[in-house]
């Protein structure tokens, strides 16, 4: 008998070009190799369609998201009410096809009668109100923090109040889960790790590089609040190369990488230029200012770089504390920074991540165990 699954996603999940698609688009693959019928239903700006998604599901929808005022409500949390979409319901209404509602944003539907007796799946991309409460924190725009504090307020009540209204939730991480299990008292809270590049089977370079890389989405406050404590409180001690490589980066980070000469900024790099910097780096230097999640640039540095340096709220709860020299101050950093830059990285290390890495993060596998929720295999 055929499987057929509607997956209602977040945002267009193509193409690939920052670490929130990743889990979105390479679950279709996977699915679609175990048989699955994919009925793709995706939020987007209105201008965004991608035949490239064809390829893995039987069907593609897009649903436009409201703008501002138009989706804003006193009661909802926004990345809800934007996504609250008729159209969507009365498509999935046509059938009895189990639904897999890809983060918060996409879960109205909990919420709606019509839906009571189907199969339905949330998948946790984050904790989305603890998320939004450190977006407030590293925050400098007053507007955003206002923004950002109601919605972790709004957010906060929406995740417990949905807490028991899906049939399965799978999170990102095991630090997830227990929030949902001890705040929400969620009893159908599962771990299911994230999908990735089939590309990555750990290739990492053995030796030395001769620079440290710090990459990200520079667009994001908490990045930019990160890549600046480096190069303030870290390199300013310490004086080794330093490459800063992501989206977008601000004026004033331009300028406070281009004060020193040690440092250099890259900006906007296509994929491949990304990969051959993680994999050329000597470091891969990533502090967090926010713990919730997974970091898909923390999974990218360890399946592709040599070294890694991170702070607890980078690796809390994910499981990888292991493969990582932690550090959590600026003297802590500059320390392990200095001693590790003299070290060749050498395939002992890079067997020991395989043994966790490729059990964890295995696409087929992963892909049969949401089968198995979906359909109890």
């Amino acid at each position: 008998m055929e499987k057929h699954l509607h997956i209602i996603a977040l945002t267009v999940p193509f193409p690939v070009d920052y670490g929130g698609v990743f889990d979105l688009f390479y679950k279709l693959p996977a699915l679609k190799q175990q048989g699955v019928q994919i009925h793709l239903h995706c939020f987007n700006k209105g201008d965004d369609e991608q035949n490239e998604l064809n390829k893995y599901c039987a069907s593609v929808n897009y649903y436009k998201r409201k703008k501002g005022i138009e989706g804003f409500s006193f009661s909802l949390p926004f990345i809800v009410s934007s996504r609250i979409n008729e159209r969507l319901f009365q498509n999935l209404l046509q059938d009895d096809h189990p639904i897999l509602m890809e983060g918060i944003h996409c879960t109205y539907l909990l919420n709606d009668v019509r839906f009571n007796n189907r199969k339905k799946i949330v998948r946790l991309h984050n904790v989305e109100y603890l998320y939004y409460r450190q977006l407030f924190k590293s925050a400098t725009s007053l507007l955003h923090k206002v923004y950002y504090w109601q919605e972790s307020y709004l957010l906060k009540k929406y995740e417990k109040n949905i807490a028991a209204k899906a049939n399965v939730f799978l999170a990102v991480t095991p630090a997830d889960v227990e929030v949902y299990t001890n705040e929400f008292s969620c009893k159908t809270i599962n771990y299911m790790p994230i999908f990735i590049p089939p590309d990555w089977q750990l290739k990492c370079l053995t030796g030395k590089g001769n620079y440290c890389l710090y990459h990200g989405d520079l667009r994001i406050d908490t990045n930019e609040k990160a890549v600046i404590w480096l190069l303030e409180k870290v390199f300013k001690k310490i004086k080794l190369p330093f490459v800063i490589a992501g989206k977008n980066p601000s004026k004033k980070l331009k300028r406070m990488a281009h004060e020193e000469l040690y440092t250099c900024l890259v900006a906007n790099p296509i994929e491949k230029e990304m990969q051959d910097m993680i994999a050329k780096a000597h470091i891969q230097i990533l502090p967090s200012f926010a713990t919730t999640g997974i970091k898909i640039k923390l999974l990218n540095a360890l399946f592709n770089g040599r070294y890694v340096i991170a702070n607890s709220a980078t690796v809390e709860g994910s499981g990888l504390e292991n493969l990582c020299s932690i550090a959590d101050d600026e003297n802590s950093f500059a320390e392990k920074i200095t001693n590790l830059f003299s070290e060749s990285f050498c395939l002992e290390i890079i067997e020991h991540r395989k043994n966790v890495l490729e059990k964890m993060f295995c696409n087929e596998t992963n892909a049969k165990t949401i089968m198995n929720f979906i359909w109890e295999e």
